[in-house]
């Protein structure tokens, strides 16, 4: 289905206390990002919300925060809100629902995890074994759709960028039969798939002795696997290298990379663009904090001459998060979902400690959900380097778990813009092909549940027509 992309700019009234639109002295509007929830308590940010947004969300539980303000109620629920909310939150929610790109594939659900929810019933055994759910569910329905695009566009050979441990090269070449060149700037990495390769070889030799009813047809190519680190920057000779005949043209190239990493994805689309002999692109982007700031956005004319078309780090972190997993666990209101607001109020004693350390990582602490809060801090004292043996505010730290709701909310607000966000970012890649005379469009693959970036960006330089609608399609 072809769809019409539509971006609109405006200034919101999120600095409005009242609510009514109006920002306070004029100062800029709010920015709600998740990034900034370990600063809930130490910068008030419950208090920087409008009065009446206040009003509307205070007390909401996790499963009301995941019907009304993310618009994913439960399986036959019905809506009905406690209150009137404020017209502004409103526009809000429906601004930015119906600006994103839409992230319902056309199932839905992952039909090839109704029996086993955790192997995929369209891969054999061989092709499921080191591999995750998710991954099995990305790796069918990527390489399905690169080999549809490369009959379509008669390509020769498939190079996939990033290719981490070759899950996806080894689906498309011992798979699908495609030609396909692995690129990968860890050698461990490049190693690892190269043991696995073998691996599966041998069980597909020992599968076919087993049921030698089932015939292969023509030789099985193992993925040719190179250890290079791909400049953004830079023409990579490497990648653009046929397999077959290396000192001779006519090759046709197609591109993919499955969660290829900030400037990678945009590497992908500059050698798309400037090589002729690439002629086809299947790019599935991620990690969108780490674009080059100029360099990987804005890429089109457009974008860049949009007014306020910046997006800072914190609103492109919080761009990679996976609403739908947390409209689930909110569905569940769980204890992990207390989480954030522990963290929060360990920054709070973080700062008294010390007030110029701000915002460290602290390393994932097991089972968060079955300490007591000051338990938790004193563990995250130590993980930062502080004495877990401070004195503490039992009292203030009580008052802080007590608005643990409150701190999901703003979480649950900041994730209402997450789509949006990753909206601006892909559409900014799309209008790029477009503006150079290339077709692009993006296509939802991946059931958003089980990997929520799952939009990949198809592109073609020749007209393909409704062939694009077939390229998203479940095979039979």
């Amino acid at each position: 289905m072809r769809r019409k992309y539509l971006l609109a700019t405006a200034s919101g009234p999120w600095g409005d206390k009242s609510g009514t639109g109006n920002n306070r002295n004029g100062s800029s509007p709010i920015i709600v990002s998740p990034l900034l929830l370990q600063e809930f308590f130490t910068d008030n940010l419950w208090g920087t919300l409008p009065d009446s947004w206040q009003a509307a969300l205070d007390g909401l539980n996790p499963p009301q925060l995941a019907t009304l303000l993310l618009g994913m109620p439960g399986e036959g629920e019905v809506v009905r809100y406690r209150s009137v909310w404020p017209l502004t939150l409103l526009a809000l929610k429906s601004t930015a629902t119906s600006l994103a790109f839409t992230r319902t594939p056309g199932f839905h659900t992952p039909s090839e995890f109704l029996e086993n929810p955790s192997q995929s019933s369209r891969l054999t055994a061989p092709f499921r074994k080191h591999v995750r759910p998710k991954k099995q569910h990305e790796i069918r329905r990527l390489g399905e759709l690169v080999k549809k695009l490369s009959d379509l566009t008669g390509c020769t050979q498939v190079v996939d960028v990033g290719s981490g441990q070759g899950h996806l090269s080894r689906f498309m070449s011992l798979g699908l039969g495609l030609m396909v060149k692995s690129i990968e700037g860890d050698q461990r990495l490049v190693e690892r798939a190269q043991h696995l390769d073998q691996e599966l070889l041998q069980a597909l030799k020992k599968e076919e002795k087993r049921n030698p009813q089932v015939v292969h047809t023509g030789p099985r190519h193992s993925p040719h696997h190179v250890v290079r680190w791909v400049d953004p920057t830079a023409l990579c000779e490497e990648l653009l290298l046929p397999l077959e005949n290396p000192h001779q043209g006519g090759a046709r190239l197609l591109l993919t990379g499955l969660h290829a990493c900030g400037d990678l994805s945009v590497a992908l689309l500059r050698h798309f663009c400037c090589c002729p002999e690439v002629v086809a692109l299947a790019s599935v982007g991620c990690c969108y904090m780490k674009l080059s700031d100029p360099g990987g956005y804005p890429l089109s004319e457009w974008v860049a001459g949009l007014p306020g078309y910046e997006l800072p780090y914190r609103l492109r972190e919080g761009a990679c998060h996976a609403v739908e997993e947390y409209a689930e666990r909110l569905q569940k209101a769980g204890p992990g979902l207390r989480t954030h607001c522990y963290r929060a109020a360990l920054e709070t004693v973080i700062r008294c400690a010390q007030p110029a350390l701000r915002r460290p990582g602290v390393q994932g602490i097991p089972r968060v959900h079955e300490l007591k809060i000051e338990e938790y801090v004193k563990r995250g004292l130590q993980r930062v380097g502080l004495d877990p043996h401070l004195p503490l505010n039992l009292a203030a730290l009580q008052a802080h778990q007590a608005q643990e709701n409150r701190v999901v909310a703003y979480f649950s607000l900041a994730l209402l813009l997450a789509p949006l966000v990753e909206t601006l970012i892909l559409l900014d890649r799309l209008l790029y092909l477009q503006e150079q005379g290339f077709h692009a469009e993006l296509l939802p693959i991946f059931s958003p549940e089980l990997s929520p970036r799952n939009l990949v960006l198809v592109a073609t330089k020749m007209p393909l027509g409704q062939a694009f609608s077939v390229l998203e399609t479940e095979d039979s």
